[in-house]
């Protein structure tokens, strides 16, 4: 696609493929957007279509964010839920990363793992821009737009097998009644084995949409999100003496008998579009999610007084916990989008207010094994063999009382940006957002509480110039600001995160338009940034300032012979800016130490190319993505090695209505390792894996 509208509406592309079918636009707008080419947008995006979730078989938001080498995989709990950073930034590490879905925050809470089925595609929304969306991070937000429903007749089942015992299925229907009324129904289904002993998950979903056309020019829909995953808790493999690879990437070193962690998500949209012609329309909406996790885990213990393994070298120490999590959120916005001429000067104009309400309950109860001393035994530490371990050995600890706490956020919003057109090559934007936060904490077992109030104005500039037909030349400027949510385990509530970021960059368009590419370079800064605190699971630790800067290139279209590239390059250099001495551990962040989990160089490269055979069409691709050495581990110098994956993919369309497809995903069974948060809580990545599916249409 040569342009992607920033805030067009989704569109619904009939299956079937006569000359007469037209692609029909039926949905709405996106928030937060307006209505602008990518070459006028002051601002890098990456839209992931389903063109490329397809290609790649991808089923998860995470594996669908391996694509743009901007984002890098952060702590994934267990892999109970997404964490990633843009541009080296990532957010509070005791909760998921947020992400937008259709404008709306959806990554608050404890719902679990996105899945991708009822993924239309995944905005990439890049640099200053961010600020206007509000409590965003500075190097950018991610924007899930689902699919809706429309008035085209179609349906789609999807039937897949992979190695380790998984089996998925997932439906996708679209009725319309006219044009007046239309349903989709979205459902998965997937149960899989692991790599890693004993580990299984069960997951599911139905995602419906509503579409109502109340008249010619107003229009309602409703989304519902219920989820459900059940997954054995695993913290990974670790590395003995900081070296990784000693321990099979199979052993699990946990307690089969914890049995699953389970979470769930019960989410409702709503949102109402009107035209009022000569380019002015209003969006209002409203969302209300509720989340719940909980369960119980064994997990390494991360003190180095209370872990026998530093004294045998093969028996971990290890915890026990129980978790009940539980989310509530609700947003209420209303936005004004418009166009007006004033002095011979056309102005593009967003006018908005959005109100939010967050609440995030943790009840923590924790078993922890004692100081390792000459007469302290396996069973009190929870001892496990890393090499050869045999689960159910000591009666499971019973996990006492740690952290029951209540977090409360609540926030107004009011933002306006215009973008006024200057000349044929000119444009300029303005803008800026009004924050006001007011946030509590409770300690629901001492009683003690806490709160305070903070408010912000946020500006954003930005200029385009149309150097040609073919090359657009940008630069910008944002701040941004958010509350962070919780206290230390003294109770001390953190001041807000308060952001700037600047880009200057280039769009471009190769081979009369059909490569369509961006350049960027960035500088960000943050203050008051938080970090897990490793002594007190749930809190966090303010760690001062930090910067990221870096250059990206994306490349995306057709290269000749019919090629479909994807091409995405990031170079980030991520780093705190002061001092900070942790009281628990021990540890110490310097200024110019990278932050966790942070590459400086990462690529995601992608070649696809189709043909026919007969009546069959046969598509044909392969991938590599390669992601830089990095940081372990805070306050130390323990690092993640780099690593590179293959992958390849097929499909073969044997009739207009039946398709079948295949993928194999790290082709030379690379040993990897996708993120950390200590030496001893480390994801392992996945050897080599393959799946087929079969692919029914109408």
């Amino acid at each position: 696609m040569a342009f992607l509208m920033a805030g067009a509406a989704s569109a619904a592309v009939a299956a079937d493929v006569d000359d007469d079918d037209q692609i029909v636009v039926t949905g709405q707008r996106q928030a937060y957007r307006g209505n602008f080419t990518l070459k006028e947008t002051p601002q890098a995006i990456q839209a992931i279509d389903e063109q490329w979730i397809d290609n790649n078989g991808l089923t998860r938001l995470t594996d669908v964010l391996d694509l743009s080498a901007s984002v890098a995989r952060q702590n994934n709990f267990g892999g109970l839920w997404d964490a990633y950073a843009v541009r080296g930034f990532v957010g509070d590490e005791n909760l998921p990363s947020g992400y937008l879905v259709n404008g709306f925050n959806g990554g608050r809470g404890f719902g679990g793992t996105r899945d991708a089925a009822g993924i239309e595609r995944v905005e990439v929304l890049k640099g200053p821009n961010a600020a206007l969306f509000g409590r965003g991070e500075p190097g950018g937000t991610i924007n899930i737009v689902t699919k809706r429903a429309d008035f085209a007749n179609r349906g789609r089942l999807n039937l897949l097998a992979g190695s380790f015992d998984r089996q998925r299925a997932d439906a996708d229907i679209n009725i319309a009644s006219g044009e007046t009324a239309a349903i989709r129904l979205i459902g998965f289904y997937e149960d899989a084995g692991s790599f890693r002993e004993t580990v299984r998950s069960n997951r599911f979903g139905f995602l419906p949409s509503v579409l109502v056309r109340l008249g010619a020019d107003t229009s309602l829909t409703y989304d519902l999100e219920l989820s459900r995953t059940e997954a054995d808790f695993d913290r990974g493999t670790l590395a003995i003496g900081g070296v990784l690879g000693l321990v099979p990437r199979e052993n699990f070193l946990g307690e089969p008998g914890d049995g699953p962690v389970e979470a769930d998500a019960t989410g409702h949209q709503l949102q109402l579009q009107h035209d009022f012609g000569d380019g002015w329309s209003l969006l209002l909406g409203t969302q209300y999610r509720k989340t719940r996790l909980e369960g119980l885990s064994t997990e390494a213990e991360l003190a180095g007084g209370r872990q026998r393994l530093g004294r045998d070298g093969r028996s971990l120490s290890r915890q026990r916990r129980s978790r009940l999590y539980e989310g509530e959120h609700f947003v209420v916005r209303g936005e004004v989008a418009g166009r007006f001429e004033t002095a011979g000067l056309l102005h593009r104009v967003l006018i908005g207010a959005d109100y939010d309400s967050f609440d995030n309950s943790q009840l923590f109860l924790r078993f922890r094994p004692p100081v390792v001393g000459a007469a302290t035994t396996p069973a009190q530490t929870n001892d496990i063999d890393i090499f050869s371990p045999v689960y159910g050995r000591f009666p499971l600890p019973t996990p006492g009382p740690q952290t029951d706490r209540l977090d409360q956020q609540r926030a107004f919003g009011a933002y306006v940006q215009d973008q006024i057109t200057l000349s044929d090559r000119v444009q300029v934007r303005l803008g800026g957002r009004f924050d006001s936060f007011e946030v509590k904490t409770l300690n629901r077992a001492s009683g003690a509480s806490n709160q305070r109030t903070y408010k912000r104005f946020s500006p954003q500039a930005g200029i385009v110039f149309e150097a040609s037909d073919a090359v657009s030349l940008y630069a910008a400027y944002g701040q941004g600001f958010r509350a962070n949510l919780g206290a230390t385990e003294a109770g001390t509530l953190f001041d807000p995160e308060i952001s700037k970021a600047a880009e200057v960059g280039a769009k471009f368009g190769l081979l009369d338009d059909a490569l369509q590419g961006t350049i960027s370079l960035f500088s960000l800064t943050k203050s008051n940034v938080l970090a897990a605190d490793p002594g007190n699971p749930g809190f966090s630790l303010p760690i001062g300032q930090a910067r990221s800067r870096g250059f990206e290139l994306d490349l995306t279209g057709k290269l000749p012979g019919d090629f479909d590239l994807w091409f995405s390059y990031a170079y980030v250099d991520a780093e705190a800016r002061n001092d900070v001495a942790d009281l628990n551990f021990g540890f110490a962040i310097r200024a110019g130490d990278p932050l966790l989990n942070i590459p400086r160089h990462s690529l995601s490269l992608q070649l696809a190319k189709s043909v026919d055979i007969g009546t069959m069409r046969l598509m044909l691709g392969g991938g590599v993505q390669h992601v830089g050495e990095r940081l372990g581990a805070t306050g130390t110098s323990f690092t993640l090695p780099d690593y590179t994956l293959a992958r390849l993919f097929a499909s073969l369309a044997i009739t207009r209505n039946i398709e079948v497809f295949a993928d194999v995903t790290n082709l030379f069974n690379t040993t990897w390792y996708s993120n950390s948060f200590n030496d001893l809580w480390v994801q392992p990545g996945a050897p080599r894996a393959g799946s087929v599916a079969l692919r029914l249409r109408y």
